[in-house]
This record gives C-alpha cells, structure tokens and sequence, in this order.
C-alpha cells in the first residue's frame, strides 16, 4: 500500500476523528486511543497495520506536546525529570515487545483487547472525576525503591501501548495518577514517554511492513493541530465536563470493538 488505501470521505473522517483526538491528548491525556479506535472500526487494516500506523502518528504530537509543557514548566524540577527519563527509557524495551507480539494477535482478539482497554480507561476516568483518587503508592522518584516500580511500570505501559498502538498518554495518565503524581505532571510525563513508546514501536512495525506512511501523514498533521489546542485549552478551562464526556465515549465503544 504505497499510497490512499481508502476513499477520500474516509480519510476525511479520519482526520477529523484525529484532530479531536490530539486536543484530548493534551488536555487529559487518553486522546489518542480515538485514532486508533478510527483505524480499526472504520477500515479493514490488519491489526498490525492499525497499531503500526496509529504510533507512526504520535512521535510528531509527542515531541509538540513535551515542548509545550516544558514551556509552561511542568518539567521543571529534578523529581519530574527523573519521572520522564525512567519511565521514558524503560518503555522502549516495552514498546518493542509489544510490536512483536501484536504479530501473533489476530484481528478480532485485538479488537477485543483494545475494547477491554477502552471500557478500563473510561471506567477509571469517570471513578476519579466522581470519587477521586487515593494514591496506591506515595512515588519518591528520587529513592531508589521508587526508581524501580517506575521502571517496572514504563515496561508495562511500553507493551500495552505498543502491542495496541494507543498513545502513552492513554495509560500512563491514569496509572501515574494512581501512584501520587499531579494530574498536570502526569499528562507532561506521558507526553515525554509517548515519544519513545511511539518511535520504537513504529520501528518494529516498519519492520514488518505495517506502517501505512501517507495515511499516518493524513491522520498525523490534524492530530498535531489538536495537540497544540488541547495544550491551550488546558490552561484556559477546567476540563471536568470533558473528561465525563471522555469516560462515557469510551465505556460505550469498548463493547463495539469486542464484538
């Protein structure tokens, strides 16, 4: 597939779907879960070729999305960046083991995973908006002890994300929050991570000719656009609404993808 392998309406709502996507990975973090939702629901792409094309899309906002929040700060302290470089180096072990076994996953056991995924995330998402969140684990990354649960937790996210071809953010978001870090720190971290989950992962896939470059440009430039909106939006309005809305999405299209 060396170029369009869909109509132009479908590529269009492709984009579409994508530029929604990037506000919400700036935003709350799980945005980018939405692209790959698109790819698999919309179009007949072999799950290798969604999980491939959908991380292909996410090293460009990654990158756009740590400048900005280096920019506003939240980057700052030596606490946040050793967050950011374990949780980042550790996932690229994550990532490449995921891309490998997706290769062993057929289409409608990914299908089910990512619908188990989706229904996981927008479950927690509405949890902490009604109840909040009580850490599980007060994280010192500066202690050793706290240095190796991070580096535990960046190989898990690595192969969830990479084996599905979600966004870090998608994960990393919640499950930082889980063990005591700032909701805004959370979303900057997972932006730092995204970046090698998503370069490596696309790398294993290429490998297996399961990146659909012009489609994963198409999806990437409105994605990016998103990215840079959401980071703004985040600042200018508490997104409450927005992420109930998020969590109701999500718990609805689980069950869809698992069929």
């Amino acid at each position: 597939m060396l170029g369009f392998p869909f109509e132009l309406t479908l590529v269009l709502l492709l984009v579409s779907i994508a530029f929604f996507a990037g506000i919400g990975i700036t935003t709350i973090g799980p945005g980018g879960i939405f692209v790959t939702i698109a790819l698999y629901s919309l179009t007949p792409l072999a799950s290798g070729e969604v999980a491939g094309t959908a991380h292909a899309t996410f090293v460009v906002t990654g990158l756009v999305g740590s400048v900005a929040y280096l920019y506003s700060g939240e980057m700052d302290t030596g606490e946040s960046r050793a967050i950011a470089v374990i949780l980042s180096a550790s996932s690229i072990v994550g990532a490449l083991a995921g891309a490998y076994i997706n290769s062993f996953v057929p289409r409608a056991v990914f299908g089910i995973l990512l619908g188990a995924v989706s229904m996981a995330v927008g479950a927690i998402i509405l949890y902490r908006e009604r109840r909040g969140f009580t850490p599980l684990y007060d994280l010192d990354a500066l202690e050793r002890q706290g240095q190796l649960a991070l580096a535990g937790l960046g190989v898990l996210l690595g192969v969830c994300s990479g084996l599905l071809g979600i966004g870090g953010p998608v994960l990393a978001v919640p499950a930082l929050v889980l063990i005591g870090v700032p909701m805004l720190l959370a979303v900057a971290v997972a932006q730092v991570q995204s970046i090698f989950i998503a370069a490596f992962a696309t790398a294993g896939y290429a490998l297996q000719g399961e990146v659909i470059l012009p489609l994963a440009v198409a999806i990437g430039s409105p994605l990016l656009l998103g990215v840079v909106m959401g980071w703004k939006i985040a600042y200018m309005i508490e997104p409450e609404r927005l992420k109930v809305v998020l969590g109701v999405v999500l718990l609805g299209v689980g069950p869809y993808l698992a069929l």
